[in-house]
């Protein structure tokens, strides 16, 4: 899966940005360093002012590739999930049986991301840490229905949609597979962010991972 995932580019869409950053070494430089300011600071105190001075350039370069910082969030948050689809698609398209395919899923959306080496200008553990604490600042605003009319959610709906059709795979009388898919996506990150801020509430911890929660909560709602 390394070896295919070197040679994929990571597509996120392109009304998101006004100059895409993967184009040139400044633009990568301004992904990477934001994603380490944002993880360090977070994303209330973040700033392209803050960006600029890190990266050593003008503000006004930033705002040559996104007209706002909650486009850079969108963005990122947009990588994140064509990141983790890619990984998706390819760990699951071998595996035949589709119960065996349907639990491999959940782990590779629920699990705690570590570091891929393909994306050298990408740290995805830092990134994963903002997807964690800081994406639902991405669709919880006022403009969240034009953002959405406008494609800046498609591929987090789309790897929803994924998930939704290996449930109905296992399960196809099953009334609710959208909202069991989406359900298990946003509810991994919440449980991993209860993990880390208020573990009194929740058993994911000591071995009881979030992917083992909900592979449970598969097996007892399908079932």
């Amino acid at each position: 899966m390394k070896d295919l995932l070197s040679v994929l580019k990571i597509s996120v869409p392109n009304k998101i940005f006004i100059k895409d950053p993967e184009t040139s070494e400044l633009g990568k430089r301004i992904i990477e360093n934001s994603i380490i300011l944002i993880n360090d600071i977070g994303f209330e105190s973040f700033t392209f002012k803050k960006l600029g001075i890190k990266i050593k350039s003008n503000e006004s370069s930033i705002y040559r590739y996104f007209e706002s910082k909650h486009k850079l969030l969108l963005y990122l948050s947009s990588w994140y999930w064509a990141w983790l689809e890619y990984q998706l698609v390819l760990e699951t398209f071998s595996i035949s049986d589709k119960k065996e395919k349907l639990e491999k899923a959940i782990f590779i959306v629920t699990k705690t991301v570590k570091e891929d080496s393909n994306f050298s200008h990408i740290n995805e553990t830092l990134l994963y840490k903002i997807i964690v604490n800081e994406s639902s600042k991405s669709f919880l605003t006022k403009e969240v229905d034009k953002d959405n009319k406008e494609g800046y959610f498609e591929v987090y709906k789309r790897l929803i949609t994924r998930l939704k059709a290996m449930i109905v795979d296992v399960s196809p009388d099953y009334k609710y597979p959208l909202s069991l898919a989406s359900t298990i996506l946003e509810g991994g990150l919440h449980q991993h962010f209860l993990n880390e801020h208020f573990p009194s509430i929740t058993n994911s911890k000591k071995g009881k991972t979030p992917t083992k929660f909900f592979i449970n909560l598969i097996h007892q709602t399908l079932n």
